[in-house]
């Protein structure tokens, strides 16, 4: 990236805020992330994302050690950095827990059926992990065998995690991903979704 790292912290912000709007990021629930040359910036721990100022991000090296010793870190920063190093072309995280997708990860329940073209196009299906402890290495070691083939996770009783070239394009997916959790979510009341067939859900991702 040829950000400079007030440029990404900038952007961050704006990006927070949105999320905020939208009340994908309640409270000081989740964490955002950056990659940052050999380095990474994330926001730090207590912080809320709705809410974030220029105060509110570290920059953590390869193994999660802050850069700044008055500053603590997110403790989901190894859950980001095994993210960022199945896939060196992620450079931005996202870490939320907005209610559609929370729904289904809190109800054991994976969007990886073929429903919507979109959700087939953007994500070809989105996984559920198992459940990890909040910030511990079983939640990494559950979440990170998705990573590789995988751009968006859901966590088991936690929220979701999506990563992209782009901060611009992990939100604008967080967005879909969120109206399909809903949109979903609906179908189930009329009766069920119809799904598409394997054909079907080939044809949209031979698209890409």
């Amino acid at each position: 990236m040829n950000y400079n790292k007030s440029e990404i912290i900038s952007n961050i912000i704006k990006i927070g805020q949105l999320m905020g709007s939208k009340n994908y990021t309640p409270g000081y629930s989740g964490n955002i992330s950056a990659r940052y040359g050999e380095n990474f910036i994330i926001t730090i721990s207590g912080s809320s994302n709705g809410y974030l100022t220029e105060n509110d991000f570290v920059e953590i090296d390869n193994n999660g050690i802050s850069q700044d010793s008055n500053k603590k870190p997110s403790s989901e920063k190894l859950l980001h950095l095994a993210f960022y190093k199945k896939r060196p072309y992620i450079n931005y995280i996202i870490h939320v827990h907005p209610a559609g997708l929370s729904a289904f990860a809190s109800s054991g329940q994976d969007l990886m059926t073929p429903i919507m073209a979109e959700n087939v196009f953007y994500f070809g299906g989105i996984p559920l992990a198992e459940y990890g402890l909040p910030s511990s290495t079983e939640l990494v070691k559950n979440t990170e065998i998705f990573f590789d083939k995988y751009d968006a996770v859901l966590m088991a009783n936690h929220g979701f995690i999506i990563g992209s070239k782009t901060l611009n394009d992990a939100y604008q997916k967080l967005e879909i991903a969120e109206e399909y959790a809903k949109t979903v979510i609906y179908t189930k009341m009329l009766g069920g979704a119809k799904a598409l067939s394997n054909e079907q859900a080939e044809k949209i991702l031979a698209l890409r």
